[in-house]
Order: structure tokens, then C-alpha cells, then sequence
């Protein structure tokens, strides 16, 4: 009767490891469909922009900095005039020009 217990109990565990394998498996094929229907590619257009102003440091462990930065026209690297607070992640300074994949969304104002 133990025999057979112990028996059941490594069965159990056996169908608890492949299952949970099973479940590993099937979050990863998600997460590798949502990178195939990501929204940006490689040949989608990019705004430049430069750093005008650094505002602040934001997020949980302050490593995100809000910065101010101005719209740059692209033939001239001359600016446009439009300007919005935008959060960047690793080391900013005032006069850095940014790369932006998307532009039309503003950051929230530091509290």
C-alpha cells in the first residue's frame, strides 16, 4: 500500500513538471507571436529630436529622465519649433539628440 503511494506521488509530480513545462512552452510561443506583430520595424520613419531641457528624474528607482525635447526637421537638422516631455531610460544630458519611434504621445509631468 505505501509502495503504491509513493508510486502515485511520483506521478503526480511527474504530471505537475510536464504540465508546467507545457505552460513555459506556451507563454513563450506567445511572446514570440506578440515580437512578430510588434508595432515598430526596422522601416517604419523615426523622428529626430533634441534635448533641450532636463526636467527631472521619475520611475521607482528615479532611473528614467523626464527631458523637454524640440522637434528637428529632417533635410535641415534645423528645429521646428514643436516641443513635448518625453521619459528616456540611460544616461541624457542637454543638447542630445534623440531617436523617436513614436512621437505624438507626451509624458505625464513629474508630481
Amino acid at each position: 500500500s505505501d509502495n503504491e503511494t509513493s508510486n502515485s506521488g511520483n506521478t503526480i509530480r511527474h504530471h505537475h513538471r510536464r504540465l508546467t513545462s507545457l505552460l513555459t512552452n506556451k507563454q513563450a510561443q506567445q511572446q514570440q507571436a506578440h515580437h512578430k506583430r510588434s508595432r515598430y520595424t526596422m522601416d517604419q520613419p523615426v523622428k529626430l529630436a533634441k534635448v533641450n531641457r532636463v526636467l527631472g528624474r521619475t520611475g521607482n528607482t528615479g532611473n528614467v529622465t523626464q527631458v523637454r525635447v524640440e522637434f528637428m526637421d529632417a533635410e535641415g537638422g534645423g528645429s521646428t519649433g514643436r516641443s513635448i516631455v518625453r521619459n528616456v531610460k540611460g544616461p541624457v544630458r542637454e543638447g542630445d539628440i534623440l531617436c523617436l519611434l513614436e512621437w505624438e504621445r507626451e509624458a505625464r509631468r513629474l508630481r
